[in-house]
């Protein structure tokens, strides 16, 4: 599912405009979150624990999806998608950047090579997108940094929360819905008609990328008996999704892109290996 979602966003952004995009895509994660819920028998307990956490969903819901997903959209609006895929998984590296400043942690041997590797695959990927269009937007690719930056932030501010996976996203998705809608109404207005592609780009990032793709993957977590058995099974999506791209949007696949995501992954896994 997440292999797909960096296609989606192109053709999606291609239909509508980021606002529209995203407050359509957070109305339908916020159903199908609901329904995971009320199946699993939480609902009513994620909607009476909202009061006493009112200021954390608040702050989370304006991390994500808010402004995560519309810094996020417009680096895809930016970009080509497999420059803005790729640069997006630095988020890891990013924590351990942030860790820093914020939890006091220090950096060792590992962490260095690990930055020096997926910064290195940065420069490698913004050169493979200059040879895809011709230019590349250097402010696309801040945006795309600057999207680690929020969502590393957000998952050290997560990680501190003791709710419920699934609940605290289903009620940062239950405010970021109406703040969302009050966003558009007041920048765009009311859009006058949706047609079926547009609807179609909603209800598949909704659904898929913010919705079942996430719970599929807390459930993993769950059910295994080592997470480090299922962990790098994540990083076969940015490669899947390389191809995904190329056969749906029809950009070429650039070497210098394969080989700068290799770069960041294999920081990554470096830096893994060594915790």
């Amino acid at each position: 599912m997440w292999s797909t979602v960096a296609t989606a966003f192109k053709l999606g952004l291609q239909q509508l405009s980021l606002l529209q995009l995203l407050t359509g895509a957070s109305f339908f994660s916020w159903i199908t979150l609901g329904i995971f819920l009320a199946w699993k028998k939480q609902l009513r307990q994620s909607v009476r624990t909202v009061p006493n956490n009112f200021r954390a969903i608040l702050l989370l819901a304006l991390l994500n999806p808010v402004l995560y997903y519309l810094v996020l959209f417009k680096a895809y609006d930016l970009l080509p998608a497999q420059v803005a895929q790729s640069l997006n998984y630095t988020w890891a590296i990013t924590l351990t950047l942030l860790s820093v400043p914020l939890l006091g942690h220090k950096l060792n041997k590992t962490d260095i090579i690990a930055i020096v590797l997926g910064y290195t695959g940065v420069v490698l990927i913004s050169m493979s997108g200059k040879s895809i269009a011709g230019e590349i937007s250097y402010f696309g690719v801040f945006l795309a940094l600057f999207s680690t930056i929020i969502w590393a932030g957000y998952w050290l501010l997560n990680a501190k929360d003791g709710r419920p996976p699934v609940i605290k996203l289903f009620q940062s998705f239950s405010f970021a819905v109406p703040i969302l809608i009050l966003l558009l109404v007041v920048i765009e207005g009311v859009p006058d008609s949706i047609n079926l592609k547009q609807l179609a780009s909603v209800i598949y990032i909704g659904l898929f990328e913010m919705g079942l793709a996430f719970m599929c993957w807390q459930m993993a977590l769950h059910l295994t008996d080592k997470v480090s058995k299922i962990s790098t099974l994540i990083f076969f999506s940015p490669f899947i999704s390389l191809f995904i791209i190329h056969h749906v949007l029809g950009e070429p696949l650039h070497m210098l892109t394969f080989l700068g995501l290799g770069m960041i992954i294999a920081g990554i896994l470096i830096q893994k290996s060594a915790s």
